[in-house]
């Protein structure tokens, strides 16, 4: 039964490594040796000149402005959509009626679960384009609200005040990711068992304490995984900062790292530093991810 059994493995799992090697590990290996190189990107020409490009990224001033932007992004942005997103989905589906604790959540939670996962819907470019309207000094809806109530001096041009502009860009990937994390979030409390809440109830817990002491430890693993993955797309972050501030935003600030990368490619055509810039980047993700994992190492909690 046993003879020929790991060639028959083999058999099923060359094709798939083959084209695994191909497509993932072979990028990889040549944008590693791209940025040991002083390649212009548009000749055959390539000198190896081994880390220079790292060592220059090590004194890049710009280049840690953008790091800066990255991880103000990513420390901010997880912590508050994470926030509201359990926030809500708890309400929708835990808060139970009148108060209480159960299944089912407050009235209305149907209704309100469309409303939350809408704006995830709308792609980040389209959100780009409206919020460009919205954030609009002269015609924006947030600045003529503001007007309409009294707050005039509380109006001003959002993307083109170096305080506000990462702020309000901010606001927009909260609003584009809440709903998505509300969903997880939501599909997790309603495999969790319902027995543990009727005994909290019996207990005379309220909702704090039940999130505190019930909920959150029963989905710790899921709220881990949540932020490792958003915060692997705060260290990225181009598209909609391409789209609402493609030059950087004033002075730069809110240029992020991917957007450095792209400048220093395609405008002034140094792919070789642009892909140490970009391998930079990469460890930097597998280092966040690493940590988050082994920040808590306490026991996982069986249900």
């Amino acid at each position: 039964m046993r003879y020929g059994k790991y060639r028959f493995i083999a058999s099923f799992l060359a094709v798939p490594l083959l084209l695994y090697i191909v497509f993932v590990v072979s990028p990889y290996v040549q944008a590693v040796y791209i940025s040991m190189t002083d390649w212009r990107g548009f000749s055959a020409e390539r000198n190896f000149i081994g880390l220079a490009n790292y060592a220059e990224l090590a004194g890049d001033t710009r280049f840690w402005s953008a790091m800066w932007h990255n991880a103000l992004l990513l420390i901010v942005v997880p912590v508050v959509t994470l926030a509201i997103a359990l926030f809500l989905a708890t309400m929708t589906t835990l808060a139970g009626r009148r108060g209480s604790v159960g299944r089912g959540g407050v009235a209305g939670s149907r209704f309100y679960q469309i409303v939350f996962v809408f704006p995830y819907v709308v792609p980040l470019v389209i959100a780009g384009v409206l919020y460009q309207f919205f954030y609009n000094p002269q015609a924006g809806l947030l600045n003529g609200l503001l007007r309409l109530v009294g707050f005039e001096w509380l109006a001003r041009p959002w993307l083109g005040d170096t305080t506000f502009a990462l702020p309000a860009v901010m606001a927009v990937l909260i609003w584009a990711f809440v709903g998505f994390y509300f969903v997880v979030f939501s599909s997790a409390m309603k495999s969790l068992p319902s027995d543990v809440f009727e005994a909290a109830v019996l207990d005379g817990a309220g909702r704090v304490r039940t999130f505190r002491h019930i909920t959150l430890p029963m989905l710790r693993d899921s709220v881990q995984t949540s932020y490792i993955y958003l915060g692997i797309m705060m260290l990225d972050c181009f598209t909609l900062l391409q789209v609402m501030l493609p030059d950087g935003g004033p002075d730069r600030s809110t240029e992020v790292v991917a957007q450095y990368l792209y400048r220093m490619a395609f405008t002034e055509g140094r792919f070789g530093y642009a892909s140490a810039i970009g391998v930079a980047l990469c460890l930097l993700t597998l280092v966040l991810a690493v940590v988050v994992l082994r920040m808590d190492r306490r026991a996982r909690v069986e249900f």
